[in-house]
């Protein structure tokens, strides 16, 4: 069973709801900038209103209080309250954030706050990015700003989302803000600098934290899971999960470089060998700054692959079953995931662990009476908080569950095309519509999870 204080929550970020308001201060950053080039996102879409939460976060408190959502999982625009990146302090922003802290914490919400969710200021990228050493010190006065305005009220902090993404995509793909396409030594030279600025930021939120509050970050990864329960798949998906078996121009979208040095205190062996011509100078120093110690882990988790074990004791990964469950951005349907991964997880960094994100991209309509009738979102749900469910049980330090998203939103380059709201948003009035799913989701929060077995949700 699920604990009785378990975090029932969803989670959301600035740039993807909260439209941009340039007249209260924000700075630009490099989504801005990459928004307002042609043919960058979906359709030309641009980030510029999302979901208005900026002036309209009243009103999705309120949605959240009447879905019985314990837990929110926002992030704060770095631009929003340091205009340039570091120096002047933009008082609206702080402003804004407060509120929306004692608006939720008025109506029984907990607020879980992410420092860092993509949105990096263009004057420092301008400054070389992460790319540059001094990122470590912005990021830490960009900390300490926010643990001081508003660590009276928070207790739990995220550093930062997805380092395989925002560096993986953004840098080796090309497909995210700023759209570079670097070599290869400047990205893994990207990713320490960014692991130093974590640790560096987990020192200042604890040193100037008023009062004693939990820390953790929220990678991803694609999970494993065995292509039987035989012992011999379940040690190979075990292996392949932790392995550097991506394709070099792929490196980053793997568990154990970002985890381990965070973790374990050092960087995975395999990938020390295999790396070796691209890796920065790497200090003892540094990797007790990196280790600084967390009280959890995030992990978003969307899906997995099927991995089997070879004769010889390697793995592969096992084709996918003829016309395969897909979400309507073309990913793989695999509910094991959250079974499996969190599993591996927890024997490996033995950290208490929060599901940040998971959830369903759907292709939804407003039906003809006005609601939005979503069972594929529904169905995706259930079927994986049953195999959460099951981690639990079997002992997996299983926290919280955020469902990605609250509301449809700008979802990076595939600008409003894709949507995982249990709200529905109409991007021209901004209207919300509660979806089928989010009152289904409500009824979990109420039971604590135990209507999971009810095959009639």
């Amino acid at each position: 069973m699920f604990s009785k204080d378990f975090a029932w929550g969803a989670a959301t970020s600035a740039y993807q709801i909260e439209g941009t308001a340039p007249a209260d201060g924000k700075g630009m950053h490099i989504w801005d900038v990459f928004c307002a080039e042609p043919n960058k996102i979906f359709d030309n879409h641009v980030g510029k209103y999302a979901c208005d939460h900026y002036h309209r976060y009243k009103e999705d408190v309120q949605i959240m209080k009447k879905l019985g959502i314990k837990s929110y999982r926002f992030s704060i625009d770095w631009t929003r309250i340091l205009p340039n990146g570091t120096g002047k302090v933009n008082d609206e922003g702080i402003r804004f954030y407060n509120n929306l802290i004692e608006e939720l914490l008025e109506n029984g919400i907990e607020p879980y706050l992410t420092l860092f969710h993509w949105e990096f200021p263009y004057e420092l990228y301008k400054k070389g990015g992460w790319l540059n050493s001094e990122c470590v010190n912005w990021f830490s006065e960009y900390a300490k700003i926010v643990v001081q305005n508003f660590s009276d009220k928070v207790t739990k902090f995220i550093t930062m989302n997805e380092p395989q993404c925002f560096l993986g995509l953004s840098y080796l793909r090309g497909e995210h803000a700023p759209g570079l396409l670097l070599p290869l030594r400047d990205t893994f030279h990207m990713a320490h600098n960014v692991l130093k600025a974590h640790g560096m930021a987990v020192k200042v939120l604890r040193e100037y934290a008023k009062q004693p509050i939990q820390i953790g970050i929220a990678p991803t990864c694609g999970m494993t899971i065995p292509y039987s329960d035989k012992e011999e798949d379940i040690n190979a998906a075990r292996k392949a999960l932790f392995s550097m078996n991506q394709d070099i121009y792929n490196w980053t979208w793997n568990v154990s470089w970002f985890s381990d040095p965070i973790f374990l205190g050092h960087y995975p062996e395999e990938g020390m060998e295999k790396y070796a011509s691209y890796l920065p100078e790497i200090s003892k120093d540094d990797m007790e700054l990196i280790s600084q110690p967390l009280d959890f882990m995030g992990e978003n988790i969307y899906n997995g692959v099927l991995i089997k074990a070879k004769d010889n004791g390697e793995f592969e990964v096992a084709g996918r079953e003829p016309g395969y469950v897909r979400t309507a951005n073309n990913w793989p349907v695999t509910p094991e995931c959250l079974y499996w991964g969190p599993k591996f997880l927890y024997e490996r960094y033995q950290k208490p662990i929060y599901i940040t994100e998971n959830g369903f991209c759907c292709h939804d309509v407003v039906s003809a009476d006005g609601e939005v009738h979503d069972p594929n979102r529904i169905e995706f749900t259930t079927r994986y908080l049953r195999y959460l469910k099951k981690a639990v049980e079997e002992g997996v330090d299983v926290r919280g569950y955020f469902h990605w998203s609250l509301l449809d939103n700008f979802e990076w380059c595939q600008g409003y095309k894709d949507r995982f709201g249990l709200v529905h948003v109409d991007f021209k009035t901004q209207e919300r519509i509660i979806k089928d799913s989010g009152y289904w989701y409500q009824k979990i929060i109420e039971s604590n999870g135990e209507i999971l077995e009810d095959n009639n949700i």
